[in-house]
């Protein structure tokens, strides 16, 4: 089988690694030149951690953890309170600890799907290189005009290239695609570390709908943060235009709406302009009615971005690029891949939707507007690092005992996989 990936994040090299493992041919394209270490902390759960354990890159993804020993808040004062650490192994880790075991920059953790997979024979990378057109996706195969002029023909052509896939928009009619709108803002960037900074992810909530953070890498710098949610249609039309726009257009809006929100936010504007990464996202949802036509199938975020808010995006990927291998791998010569995309969907869908399915309050009661609302959150954060440092209630609490895995979706058997896998 002649495999075509677009895009070498997370996705496409972990079903790079599986595929190659069945016989696959597999070709990356990636647009960047080369593999970008930039990116801020993602986790790894549940079922995600069984692929990594199989693909055995385990320990190098623990190598590369950030170090960070757990979440707290700080107050308006800027001292720290509600504190929710990282588990010890064999303590249970609750589903309100948003700090997972295996917390990971998205750079590193593509530099060790890479690693993992540009040695292998059945797999060739090609950096700097794009899909320019889809020019036919038919019962026989899937052609490509490539950036660099080469028109070349495959069996499946997979889009991993992201929420905004370029595969995606050739390939599928716009009425296939709905962005849902979850009302937030998050800007990113890279900082250097201080002496009295420290290995917590430090979350400070300013009035009017906004938040500053900062949390640890394994670099010796800092990744910081900010999130807003416009209140009024003047502010979400500012933000909507900035998105679109350039760099410097997106600094002047953060620099305009964060000067006066205390704690740190002075640094964190001055060291902005510096920084080696700006990232400027509009948080959104990608839902398709159909992630395959014929020999074309998305995976990732290109077919179910579920926004940083699921702290599942990273997760969902992994996973779901073990299940689609697993059933590319069940096919016959004969078969049409349709038949593996259809089946990858109809195991897979049902796990991503209620991922997806993020409470309606959610982002808006972590953005207080008024200091009341501040207030009465900070409150019940506050009550609940209390009662679940008190070691017999956090037992009973659902959550995930020290390295458990296949939590929430229970990965399915695929005889090739397994005894390809474990050689």
């Amino acid at each position: 089988m002649r495999v075509l990936i677009s895009g070498a994040g997370i996705a496409g090299p972990t079903l790079a690694w599986f595929l190659a493992k069945t016989g696959a041919r597999v070709t990356v394209v990636e647009k960047s030149r080369t593999m970008l270490r930039q990116g801020q902390n993602i986790d790894i759960e549940g079922s995600a951690i069984s692929v990594i354990k199989k693909m055995g890159v385990l320990e190098e993804v623990r190598r590369f953890n950030t170090t960070e020993k757990g979440t707290r808040f700080i107050d308006p004062s800027g001292r720290p309170f509600a504190p929710f650490p990282v588990p010890k192994p064999g303590e249970s880790a609750t589903t309100m600890s948003p700090t997972s075991e295996l917390e990971i920059l998205r750079g590193d953790l593509a530099l060790v799907l890479y690693e993992a997979t540009k040695e292998l024979p059945q797999v060739k990378y090609e950096f700097g290189i794009t899909i320019s057109k889809v020019v036919s996706n038919d019962e026989k195969t899937v052609k490509v005009e490539l950036s660099n002029g080469e028109v070349q023909e495959y069996d499946v052509l997979v889009a991993a290239d992201g929420q905004w896939s370029n595969v995606r928009k050739q390939c599928f009619p716009l009425d296939a695609v709905t962005t849902i709108d979850k009302g937030m803002y998050g800007v990113y960037w890279t900082i250097p570390r201080l002496p009295s900074d420290n290995d917590w992810w430090n979350v400070y909530q300013a009035l009017g709908s906004r938040i500053l953070t900062i949390r640890p890498d394994p670099h010796g710098t800092v990744r910081a943060a900010v999130t807003r949610m416009p209140c009024n249609e003047v502010q979400k039309q500012e933000w909507l235009r900035a998105s679109r726009s350039d760099r410097q257009t997106q600094e002047d809006l953060v620099r305009k709406e964060f000067a006066d929100a205390g704690w740190q936010a002075e640094r964190l504007l001055g060291e902005m302009p510096d920084a080696p990464d700006f990232y400027f996202q509009a948080c959104k949802q990608i839902k398709m009615s159909s992630w395959s036509t014929s020999r074309v199938v998305c995976l990732g975020d290109a077919a179910h971005a579920p926004t940083p808010l699921s702290g599942f995006g990273t997760s969902l990927a992994i996973m779901g690029a073990y299940v689609l291998a697993g059933e590319l791998s069940k096919l016959s010569a004969e078969d049409h891949p349709s038949k593996a995309f259809a089946a990858y969907e109809s195991t897979f869908r049902p796990f991503v939707e209620e991922i997806q399915n993020i409470p309606f309050f959610i982002p808006g009661i972590a953005h207080p507007g008024t200091a009341w609302k501040r207030w009465l959150f900070q409150s019940a954060v506050l009550i609940a690092s209390k009662v679940l440092a008190i070691k017999w209630v956090a037992s009973k609490m659902p959550g995930i005992a020290g390295e458990s895995t296949d939590v929430g979706f229970q990965l399915p058997h695929y005889l090739r996989l397994e005894d390809e896998a474990t050689q």
